[in-house]
């Protein structure tokens, strides 16, 4: 276990691995919000075919197939063994060839790969260490690579809809998934990525409709996607 996630994050998510996949079951609002979360990058990284991606936090894989079926190099880095074996297997069931290991991005430092972009959705505002995380994530990326990041506001509406609402009232997580006192502002992201050299380039708000389904919005006020360039 490396020094940034914190321990009952992973054991929680763990608990999740047998039902990842299933799009009905505790992931479904990642199931829905997966396209609009990989489609954004692929778009700002003109395409992701032959290019290398490291998925920082991967899970059992919903982002890192999503690539690979683009035609991404992908590498998929979790320190939640259980949610590996689940990605490892639906992969292989797939036909897909993904590099899954099983640590944290500090873990990938030791071997000195660099990757053409670096993404770590939905993880930051699970992670304990933020300044090594990023810092992580920043000597992970080629030089000229971005980071891409999508989390959490910390505001009052993201305690209503994505703490009380999502989790206690419409059920669509299990409970105890967030903490919002772990919420980040964009404005603390930015502040956090500086001494990595890296600035937030673009920021993209997510919004779900009352049917479950995910876009785009100028709204940051609950989920937002973030860009980072040196």
């Amino acid at each position: 276990m490396t020094g940034t996630v914190v321990a009952g994050e992973r054991q929680k998510f763990d608990a999740l691995a047998a039902r990842w996949w299933d799009p009905d079951g505790p992931m479904k609002p990642l199931h829905r919000m997966n396209p609009l979360r990989t489609g954004w990058i692929a778009k700002r990284l003109d395409g992701v075919a032959g290019k290398s991606i490291l998925d920082v936090g991967c899970g059992a894989g919903l982002a890192s197939e999503a690539f690979a079926r683009l035609g991404a190099h992908v590498t998929g880095v979790d320190a939640a063994g259980e949610a590996l074996a689940a990605a490892r297997a639906h992969a292989e069931a797939g036909g897909l060839s993904i590099d899954y290991r099983e640590g944290g991005p500090e873990d990938l430092l030791a071997v000195g790969e660099k990757f053409d972009a670096v993404v770590a959705l939905e993880v930051i505002e699970h992670v304990e260490d933020r300044a090594q995380f990023l810092g992580a994530l920043a000597a992970l990326a080629k030089p000229g690579a971005p980071i891409f990041l999508s989390t959490l506001n910390r505001t009052a509406r993201s305690f209503l809809l994505a703490k009380l609402g999502a989790e206690y009232l419409l059920r669509l997580l299990p409970v105890g998934t967030h903490d919002w006192r772990m919420f980040i502002t964009p404005g603390e992201l930015g502040a956090a990525l500086r001494p990595t050299g890296y600035r937030i380039t673009e920021l993209a708000g997510m919004r779900m409709s009352p049917t479950g389904q995910w876009s785009e919005t100028r709204d940051l006020g609950v989920n937002y996607l973030a860009m980072a360039r040196r």
